[in-house]
This record gives C-alpha cells, structure tokens and sequence, in this order.
C-alpha cells in the first residue's frame, strides 16, 4: 500500500509517477522479453581472485549490513541446491564465477541470499537479509513470480526521490536509494478475479525506513521486492547487478548517470535475480 507507482517507457526518458503502489497490473500483455542471449560481461584481463573478493564481500556484508542472515551449513546447502535448481531450468550458462541474488518468497521465510555461482567447482553463500514479496488476498496485489530475472541495458533503472505518496509514506525508500528494474513479467493475482494471470512492472527496492521496514520479513508488497534500506546500499556500491550496466556505462551516459560515482564494482558482478519458493518441491 505504501509503494511509488513507476511507469516508464523501454530506453527513454525516466518518468516517475507518485502514487500509492510500486508494481502495477499492465492494461495489455506487451511484456519485452529479458533474455540470456542479451551480451555477458567480457571476461577480464586477468583471473579473478575468487577466494579473496569473496572474503572481502563477506566483511563488507558484516560491516554494513545490520542484521545480518548468515546460514549455517544445512542452510547454505539447502538455499544453494534451491539457486541450482532454478539456474538450470531457466537455462541461463553461467560461463565464470559471479554472484546471484537470490530470493525465497515462501511467506514462511520472506528472505533473500547472495550466492556465489560457479561454472566448476562448489557454490557458497555469503549472506543476506529478510525481505518482503509480493502478498495475497488483496486486490491489485500480485504474487512474486519464480524465475530467473535478467537486470540488462534493455531498461534504465532510477533512483528514489524520496517524497512522501498521500499516506506520508516514502515507497521507494530514502532519496537516491536505487530501483532495479526488471521489466514486465507475467504473475499470479492475488486477489479474485476471471483472469488468473496478470502482468506487473518487477521490481527490487528500498521501502520507508521508518513504517515498513519493521514489516520486512512478511509479505507486504504489491508484488515487487522491497529490501532493506542497507542492503540496497550495498548492492548498489558493489556493483553486484550491474555487469552489464558498466559495460554500457562506458557507451552510454544515462547508464553512468544512474550508477554511484563512488562505486567499488565487484569483479564477480552478474545480472541475475533468482527468484525461488522453498514451500514448493524444489
């Protein structure tokens, strides 16, 4: 209820419209694809340090995240083989180590992961934070979709202005924290209605620090994910989604414009979010 409604068109100017939600049903399905053909990073000039940008990523987590979710082994094992499982079905190649950002909506657990992803070799898990998805039994109100979603130079993301919608409520957050945008997809309704799929603008965002950030945790959203205020920042200092923003960021000064000046890009950057539910059969 306490979500900015964004509505733009593919490559142009950002437009923002204050309202009262964030994912909004499409009038006609005329959805653009995110596909995994879409150009990967280029391979860098020398071999990553896996171990050590990992370990460095790890401590960052720690220092700059309050309230950390860091698994133990059952845990780790149990979000990874998750994270497999859908990497495999959506048929995405994964040509060198990187990291995906991983979200479970099971309303029991409501919590999000970065996953270090390899072609070879074991997977890890470094951490993460409760989240909210999309919640059912309201009208308008959509259920996250499952997937895998592709964060590309197809669409231009933005940043929160941080104005207050009707109910004094800054949907999108504190200003300057950053919206991914993840384009329209197909999703369940959650409310009744004669059709049973609708379409929604999915997207990943900060949420009003002082009211909805104790709701972080259950499902709360119009069908987007809203995350912590801290874990936006540091998504978006380390670059952790933005492969192939940097690659356009070097062509195309919309893209420079949107990323932080002071950034500290990972080499291990992809541009997947995973999206999963653990109360299903894996």
């Amino acid at each position: 209820m306490a979500d900015i409604r964004a509505v733009r068109n593919l490559g142009s100017f950002m437009g923002l419209l204050v309202g009262v939600v964030a994912c909004v049903a499409a009038p006609a399905p005329r959805a653009w694809a995110l596909v995994a053909s879409i150009a990967r990073p280029t391979e860098p000039a020398a071999p990553i340090d896996v171990t050590g940008e990992v370990s460095r990523l790890r401590s960052a987590l720690v220092d700059e995240v309050p309230y950390l979710i860091v698994d133990g082994p059952k845990g780790k094992k149990e979000w990874i083989a998750r994270t497999w499982a859908a990497i495999a079905a959506s048929g995405m190649t994964l040509d060198r180590p990187q990291l995906l950002v991983v979200v479970d909506r099971n309303p029991r657990v409501q919590q999000m992961r970065i996953i270090l992803a390899r072609p070879q070799g074991e997977w890890d898990e470094l951490g993460g934070t409760k989240v909210s998805t999309g919640e059912l039994g309201r009208r308008d109100h959509f259920l996250t979709p499952t997937g895998v979603f592709l964060h590309t130079d197809a669409i231009l993301d933005w940043r929160a202005e941080g104005t207050f919608n009707a109910h004094h409520i800054r949907g999108l957050g504190l200003r300057g924290m950053r919206v991914w945008d993840f384009g329209w997809q197909r999703a369940e309704k959650g409310w009744r209605s004669r059709t049973r799929i609708g379409q929604i603008r999915l997207l990943m965002h900060a949420t009003d620090p002082e009211y909805l950030a104790k709701r972080l945790g259950r499902p709360a959203s119009d069908g987007c994910i809203r995350i912590p205020t801290a874990i936006n920042i540091f998504l978006d200092r380390y670059g952790v989604l933005d492969a192939n923003y940097e690659q356009a960021a070097t062509r195309n000064a919309r893209f420079e414009a949107v990323l932080l000046p002071d950034r500290t890009p990972t080499p291990l950057a992809s541009n997947a979010l995973v999206v999963i539910d653990s109360s299903q059969p894996p």
